[in-house]
């Protein structure tokens, strides 16, 4: 094995963790990550720092929260000047490569819209080689779309557009040079829903194979698009891992898997509408819980971690992998040792949180509790606030699936008041914001109002 492993960054778009077999599915949605699950090393306790498309990608690049470098929103631009991860693995030796959708070159306040064009050099924050859309779900559907290449030519699909942009993910492996190793970013739209007809595009005459699916705990009848949808949903997650085996056939083929870390995450979960109106931008675990799985050399094969772990620590975990200095600016921590077998510095007291676009949100996911907290103003503009109050309280070892808000429960005084100060502290010493004021939820201004579909005391 050579000294700096090559890194595979496999990344999927508001893919619920309980859709792999590795983390409870019943039906064969996903044999190639399982068997990489198998091989390698499962984070069954990872979440979100923030669920929003580009705010979570623009934590990864940065290896800041949102309110950190800025992308607050979708629709922000990752600052220029900004010195992402590619910029350390090219300074390291490594060739970098970004394929797929990227979300973050259009400024909705500058009137910069690269939604549906090729993106400047300047904006794609140091990545060698690049095949890839800003917004994919603009420049695509399910079938045929196209994205842009290295001098922003535009490259048309043949087929189902998660086996286009794993054609460009294979065709880079096969390329790639022989003298330095490689980082590779890989980042696929599905199971995300074409925005255009709200529905999830899966592989024609797939969707039966799934129509089997035992409901997730948290989806109840009634409630939300998941009974119309939940079967495309798994059908496109299950064209996903048909990609990451034909990918992982090039790495083996190329005579590199050995050398090879592989990482498999998504930015965010799914609730189909049952927590918002909307499918995401909310604390529940539906929302924040994501897969992240890791297989290669020096990982402990076949374990479980339950370390509770953030998106925010994967900059810093890749940076480690490759044997590179993590930067003091990043606010994650590195993996490497827990994802090794090894005793980790994991922030085991819980993941923070942050909410835009649907709320001025802030939350706090430990083992036994989920709480968080909302303020007011214009989620859209605004990074944070001095005043938030009470929002959700769930006693996660009597309710799993976070169907009964204790928020406003005189039982569960002890508990909100331990909540607000653990979220309070981590604001400040993980995220650098302002130390907040934090009410109760019967104080809460009218403007403030509940999303409509919280599950309260069924």
């Amino acid at each position: 094995m050579r000294d700096q492993p090559n890194i595979v960054f496999y990344f999927s778009d508001q893919q619920r963790s309980d859709t792999l077999g590795c983390y409870g599915q019943a039906l064969p949605v996903s044999p190639n990550i399982d068997s990489l699950a198998a091989d390698g090393v499962v984070f069954e306790n990872a979440f979100t720092c923030q669920p929003v498309c580009g705010p979570a990608r623009a934590c990864i690049q940065t290896g800041q929260y949102a309110t950190s470098n800025g992308c607050i929103t979708n629709g922000v631009m990752l600052r220029p000047d900004c010195k992402g991860i590619a910029h350390y693995f090219n300074e390291n030796g490594y060739d970098t490569a970004y394929i797929g959708k990227w979300h973050l070159a259009s400024d909705r306040q500058r009137g910069v819209d690269n939604k549906c064009k090729p993106i400047p050099v300047e904006n794609r924050a140091g990545y060698k080689h690049w095949v890839a859309a800003d917004v994919l779900e603009f420049t695509s559907h399910g079938y045929n779309g196209h994205v842009f290449g290295d001098e922003g030519e535009q490259l048309d699909f043949v087929g189902y557009r998660a086996d286009a942009i794993n054609n460009y993910a294979v065709d880079y492996v096969h390329h790639a040079p022989d003298d330095k190793p490689f980082f590779l970013f890989v980042s696929q739209l599905e199971p995300h829903h074409q925005n255009d007809t709200d529905s999830f595009e899966c592989p024609d005459n797939t969707a039966g194979r799934f129509s089997d699916y035992i409901p997730p705990g948290d989806l109840l009848p009634g409630k939300g698009v998941w009974e119309s949808q939940y079967a495309s949903y798994l059908a496109c997650c299950n064209r996903l891992d048909d990609n990451v085996g034909r990918l992982v056939d090039a790495l083996k083929a190329k005579g590199v898997w050995d050398d090879t870390i592989f990482i498999y995450c998504s930015d965010h979960g799914c609730h189909f509408k049952t927590r918002n109106i909307e499918y995401k931008r909310s604390c529940h675990d539906a929302s924040t819980h994501i897969p992240l799985i890791i297989h290669g050399p020096g990982i402990a094969k076949g374990t479980r971690v339950s370390n509770i772990v953030s998106l925010i620590d994967i900059p810093s975990t890749l940076l480690d992998f490759a044997g590179i200095s993590i930067p003091c600016q990043f606010q994650g921590i590195s993996l490497k040792d827990l994802a090794g077998g090894r005793d980790g510095k994991a922030q085991d007291d819980g993941a923070l949180i942050q909410i835009s676009e649907s709320q001025i949100g802030r939350a706090v996911r430990t083992k036994d509790f989920l709480y968080s907290c909302r303020a007011c103003g214009d989620a859209w503009r605004q990074k944070g606030a001095d005043v938030y109050y009470d929002d959700c309280l769930y006693d996660l070892r009597s309710d799993p699936y976070e169907l009964t808000n204790l928020v406003d429960e005189p039982a569960f005084e002890d508990v909100r008041y331990k909540m607000r100060d653990l979220l309070s502290r981590m604001m400040v010493e993980r995220a650098g914001e302002k130390k907040p004021e934090i009410r109760p939820y019967s104080e809460r201004p009218p403007e403030i109002r509940d999303d409509g579909y919280y599950y309260r005391h069924l």
